[in-house]
């Protein structure tokens, strides 16, 4: 039985290994169109691989996936990040859990990983051609009983019983499989920074608060954690979170949008005045800008105080209630008018793809066409940060690769 796999990233080769490993009278064939494989693998997590999350409740697990994470439980029940961290080291492979829960090779080097994912598949006796570009694909039809593949350059197609697409967020690819009958959700851009030159961030690169709430203005679109000023704008978990989310409605609106800031997290407009209050019964004497509150860097507690009229030379007792409620306000909602955005470091993720109800989740087969199945982000899945995207693409390529062997779901 031959076996073809369009795509040489993390799917394509954790099916790979998993189909041969399990059925070693296939073969199996990895056809990546660039010339090198795992490139993102290679440079994902600033060049440590961030391979998985530490969080072994599916349940849990799930709620880091803007779209997918219905139709992703069950698979995540069958291949968890347990298995993912079990498989690697059972190949000689360790991971460590940082606190935040992300999980790297305890040797912070991503060619441990591109190296045991080459090195396992080369044991499996997987084939991998580099340079191969898919070009056409015609499905079973009378006459022709196996899948035919055409490369780029090449006038003979190459036969397959079944056939894997793991190729990434490829419009090429879509466009064979929408000329299948597969429907494509557009692809937008998912988990970027928010751009704006609003001088209250003028000097503030390079400062983050561990905690805030980010919001669309007039959207149902909010989210919440550590918030980092950048050169060009804001960035960290919050705004990535925000953007995964929205990633259609932010798209919609040409990326030009308000966004509302509570630098204080759940801390509200009134119980923030309390506090403040507090302090100008307390500590009237001390200047206010020279006396920050509620935890915050001093360069934004200033600048958040200069956006609300407080003098250099204003002490806490001679703050009148018009500017208490100024301040209050840039605290707990001030307003940043966002027009652009940027991708965040080498991390891009799309949004879109295959539609998922066009999937079976138990095999990751195509409904549409038997014997086709796909894996990764080909299909209209996607995570925030943080090792998500890479469990999706362990967890469906190891079931493709099960299912594409004839296995059942028990294997390991």
């Amino acid at each position: 039985m031959q076996i073809l796999i369009i795509g040489g990233g993390a799917a394509g080769f954790f099916a790979a290994i998993a189909c041969a490993e399990a059925n070693p009278a296939v073969r199996v064939t990895i056809l990546e169109r660039g010339k090198n494989v795992l490139e993102k693998v290679r440079i994902s997590g600033g060049g440590r691989c961030n391979v998985t999350h530490d969080c072994p409740d599916a349940r849990e697990l799930v709620k880091n996936y803007p779209r997918g994470s219905r139709e992703l439980l069950a698979p995540f029940l069958r291949f968890g990040p347990a298995d993912t961290m079990a498989w690697f080291e059972r190949r000689g492979v360790r991971l460590k859990t940082e606190a935040d829960g992300r999980m790297f090779p305890t040797t912070d080097d991503s060619a441990t990983i591109v190296n045991c994912l080459i090195n396992n598949a080369q044991r499996a006796n997987v084939t991998v051609r580099t340079g191969a570009r898919a070009e056409r694909l015609e499905p079973p039809k009378p006459g022709n009983p196996g899948w035919r593949l055409w490369l780029t350059g090449e006038p003979q197609p190459i036969l397959a019983d079944k056939i894997l697409v793991a190729a990434g967020s490829n419009t090429a690819v879509w466009d064979l499989l929408a000329g299948l009958g597969h429907r494509i959700m557009p692809p937008v851009p998912s988990l970027f920074t928010f751009n704006t030159k609003d001088t209250r961030l003028r000097e503030l690169s390079g400062l983050s608060v561990p905690n805030a709430a980010v919001k669309i203005a007039g959207q149902k679109l909010a989210a919440s954690g550590p918030l980092l000023v950048t050169h060009w704008g804001l960035s960290g978990p919050a705004v990535l979170r925000l953007s995964a989310w929205g990633a259609r409605v932010l798209h919609g609106l040409d990326y030009r949008f308000m966004l509302v800031v509570n630098w204080l997290g759940d801390v509200s407009s009134e119980n923030a005045l309390e506090k403040m209050s507090a302090t100008r019964l307390e500590s009237g004497k001390k200047l206010v800008r020279a006396n920050p509150q509620f935890g915050l860097p001093a360069r934004l507690w200033d600048s958040l105080a200069q956006a609300a009229a407080v003098p250099a030379d204003r002490r806490w007792a001679d703050v009148d209630k018009k500017t208490m409620l100024a301040l209050a306000a840039q605290l707990t909602e001030a307003q940043f008018q966002i027009a652009g955005k940027s991708t965040f470091k080498e991390e891009f993720v799309t949004a879109g793809g295959v539609a998922l109800r066009e999937v079976n989740f138990k095999t990751f087969e195509s409904r549409c066409l038997p014997g086709l199945f796909l894996a990764g982000e080909v299909l209209d899945v996607d995570a925030i940060t943080g090792g998500f995207n890479f469990q999706a693409a362990w967890t469906g390529g190891w079931i493709a690769g099960q299912a594409m062997a004839g296995l059942g779901d028990n294997t390991r």
